[in-house]
């Protein structure tokens, strides 16, 4: 079997399997992967480099590796992509930025490290909203990322890894790394159709990458299914040398209920005042969701969030704010400063936010989180739509607001993990998506949840009908 024989939607999981079985090489796939960028990028702008040679390379040691008989494991072979916040040794790490150089980096990321090690083949660095900051996906620096679900109306592909949620959508790659801040891995899943993991700070190291927030920032994969999300979440957990806030934390082990059986779960909606600003088409999505995973077993309650979504998301943006200046406000900070206005104006934010205030703020935090763990006692995860809308045309799109905030950034607040799964098309074909919020460190439960509802629906993820084409 050659790589033209196999769809470009693949997902990691189907092509380990292939892997594994000798129907077909890394080498093949990976040559796939480059012809389709260089086929489609041109247009998607998802790429922001991409590294032929040295994954041609990787591509043929880890064909060399399995017929050695010393495969690294399921994922050795598969390609992926990586933000462009991760280092890459002997690559620059831009941001979606001007104001950082073009020097090469002398280190890479643990993320990426982790992917290595595990044999996965990195293409490429993928677009981000510069610095990282921002919902929407806009790049007015280096390029916004068009998002392939609307050929012929240019919309928003979601932020901040913008260029991860686009170059898995529309099969260029089957992964992709992405972060989250406040909501920047889920946000792009959600608009771009596709599986995002929002992890808990703490259980994939943040060594080797560029600093947002650090309270807030997290690491985890883009995919085109669960069972994906699950497969690179385990290979990348785990102690880094340069992350403290990893040192300490429990293994992960991933769940071996029956994946089809939801029984005795308890989950949690929000109250219809909580869901009013939700796009009806959404919001029908979402209960159909909701109705499937009733069938597998689980128990649905509805119960009023403690706040408004609005209140958490304030609460989250000014400590963003706060920490975004003291890490980045030497960019932003002079009257020269090549940082994009609107971006620019995030930043500078947190200039405004002096020690007392934000000593307030964290303490405002703690309080909020006391407060949701009440709310959620008895139950086993908090389930929303992960974006009120459906992606929005560039041309319409408000810098100043952040909807796409309103039920993702109370989970960084709350120092929660979350998955973000695909609930169907609707209209001409955007996505919608569900949420499945978790207390932290219960990753694998988000994912049992949407494994569970992925099996009985037969996958949640539909390819884009203009990039099925070679």
């Amino acid at each position: 079997m050659g790589a033209d024989d196999i769809s470009a939607f693949a997902t990691a999981a189907e092509l380990g399997r292939l892997l594994a079985e000798g129907r077909v090489t890394s080498e093949a796939i990976t040559g796939r992967a480059l012809e389709r960028i260089a086929a489609h990028d041109g247009a998607l702008q998802a790429f922001v480099g991409v590294f032929a040679e040295e994954a041609l390379q990787a591509a043929i040691a880890s064909d060399r590796r399995r017929c050695r008989g010393e495969s690294r494991g399921f994922l050795d072979g598969v390609p992926y992509a990586a933000k462009d916040l991760f280092h890459v040794k002997g690559w620059p790490t831009r941001a979606g930025s001007r104001a950082l150089g073009s020097e090469p980096q002398a280190v890479t990321a643990n993320a990426v490290t982790r992917l290595t090690e595990a044999g996965m083949v990195l293409v490429g660095k993928v677009q981000t909203v510069e610095f990282a900051f921002g919902g929407w996906g806009t790049n007015h620096i280096t390029g916004t990322p068009l998002n392939p679900r609307d050929p012929d109306v240019p919309r928003a592909p979601g932020g901040s890894s913008s260029g991860s949620g686009v170059a898995v959508a529309a099969g260029l790659v089957p992964a992709a790394l992405g972060t989250d801040t406040g909501g920047s891995i889920r946000n792009p899943a959600a608009m771009c159709g596709i599986v995002g993991l929002k992890t808990t700070v703490g259980r994939i190291g943040r060594g080797g990458l560029l600093t947002l927030a650090t309270s807030f920032d997290s690491v985890g994969p883009l995919t085109r299914s669960v069972e994906d999300a699950a497969l690179l979440f385990a290979a990348m957990a785990g102690r880094d040398p340069l992350d403290p806030a990893t040192f300490g934390v429990p293994p992960v082990a991933l769940s071996s209920a029956p994946e089809h059986d939801l029984a005795g779960l308890r989950l949690t909606i929000p109250a219809p005042r909580d869901l009013a600003e939700v796009d009806p088409q959404v919001l029908e999505r979402f209960r159909a969701a909701l109705a499937d995973l009733e069938a597998l077993g689980a128990d649905i309650r509805e119960k009023a969030m403690p706040r408004a979504p609005e209140a958490y998301m304030a609460l989250t943006g000014e400590l963003m704010s706060a920490e975004s200046w003291h890490h980045l406000g030497r960019y932003a900070g002079p009257d020269d400063s090549p940082v994009h206005p609107d971006v620019r104006s995030r930043i500078l934010k947190g200039r405004e936010i002096d020690g007392a205030r934000y000593q307030h703020l964290l303490e405002q935090r703690r309080a909020a989180q006391i407060e949701f763990a009440a709310y959620l006692e008895g139950a086993d995860a908090l389930l929303t739509p992960t974006a009120p809308i459906l992606p929005p045309p560039l041309a319409e799109i408000d810098e100043t607001k952040t909807p796409l905030g309103t039920f993702t950034r109370f989970v960084n607040l709350m120092d929660m993990a979350a998955l973000s799964v695909p609930t169907g098309l609707v209209g001409t074909g955007l996505p919608s998506a569900l949420q499945i919020a978790v207390p932290r460190f219960e990753e694998a439960l988000a994912l049992r949840i949407g494994r569970a509802l992925e099996i009985r629906r037969g996958g949640l993820f539909e390819p884009p009908p203009a990039y099925q084409a070679p």
